[in-house]
């Protein structure tokens, strides 16, 4: 027993060695590697970051070749920390365990790379290290590959004004849009009344996407076909089963790591960046002035008009 509680606490190559089976491999390993990250499911946690430590080993099967001394003919340690940095820059995420797969399938995706131990721990938030460690292979990242492989959907994206979601056409609109068969997203801006203000920048941010919010659930009144979703994983599930979506933009601009630089308050910038954050085919903007800046082809609609 006292061996087998050393080994859950030593570091990942140990554990690497200890369940090693009969084909020899090698091992590549980066140890106690300190980043400041802004991750955490606790609003304590927010705007904040704190020290994040990691420690990987990729298992590799050895060179049987001549290497000499050529760098393109092994798994570089860079891929490791490349792998790590790349997760971090992509998205806030909640949790240690949604890091650790996201970073084991970065390092699996390598040619050279077999299996891979991910040990990520915080450091300041409790008296000791609290932390999670994942072992992933070979089988586990086929299985995740092939869902990637599928073709990603490129969703139509429409930037609604309030005028435009009290316009008669807007039903007619929608009719429109769903019989062209390309996955559709609504977006509005905030709703007509006051909201409150605060000298934050982070509250005020947050009070003007809850405005947004509750104007979303005011458009999803209006039409039933359009469910209110928050979070990349139901909007891409939304667009997989022809589902309409009124995108409540809270959770994904809170958690971007490169998120929209305006205010809040400016929602036809913000569903550009939403649009180009989808990859949509165009963002259409019905009732406003279009954004000076979008990654999507942009047209603009009269309310009113035909669509």
């Amino acid at each position: 027993m006292a061996s087998e509680i050393r080994l859950a606490f030593s570091h990942p190559a140990e554990r690497s060695l200890a369940t090693a089976g009969d084909a020899p491999r090698d091992r590549i390993s980066l140890r106690d590697h300190v980043r400041e990250v802004e991750i955490g499911a606790f609003q304590a946690e927010r705007g904040t970051t704190q020290r994040v430590n990691f420690n990987v080993v990729v298992e590799v099967l050895p060179f049987t070749g001549p290497l000499d001394d050529d760098v393109d003919r092994i798994l570089s340690y860079d891929r490791v920390t490349e792998a790590i940095s790349a997760e971090l820059a992509a998205e806030r995420v909640n949790l240690l365990e949604t890091l650790a797969e996201r970073i084991a399938e970065r390092i699996l995706a390598e040619p050279q790379a077999l299996r891979a131990f991910v040990r990520i721990e915080k450091l300041d938030r409790g008296p000791g290290a609290l932390g999670v460690e994942i072992v992933r292979g070979r089988r586990e990242l086929g299985q995740r590959g092939a869902e990637r492989a599928e073709e990603r959907p490129h969703p139509r994206v429409v930037y609604l004004s309030n005028a435009a979601i009290d316009a008669a056409a807007l039903p007619g609109w929608i009719d429109t849009l769903e019989a062209a068969r390309a996955p559709l997203i609504l977006c509005v801006g905030p709703h007509a009344l006051a909201v409150p203000s605060a000298e934050h920048p982070m509250v005020q941010r947050r009070i003007d996407l809850l405005a947004i919010e509750q104007n979303g659930w005011r458009l999803a009144a209006r039409d039933p076909r359009a469910k209110v979703v928050a979070t990349r994983t139901e909007l891409d599930w939304a667009m997989k089963n022809g589902q309409i979506s009124i995108w409540a933009p809270s959770k994904m601009v809170l958690d971007a790591t490169s998120g929209p630089k305006g205010p809040a308050r400016d929602a036809v910038a913000l569903a550009a960046w939403f649009a180009g954050e989808m990859a949509a085919r165009e963002l259409i903007v019905a009732g406003a002035d279009l954004p000076e800046d979008a990654e999507v082809p942009l047209r603009a609609l009269e309310v009113g008009a035909p669509l």
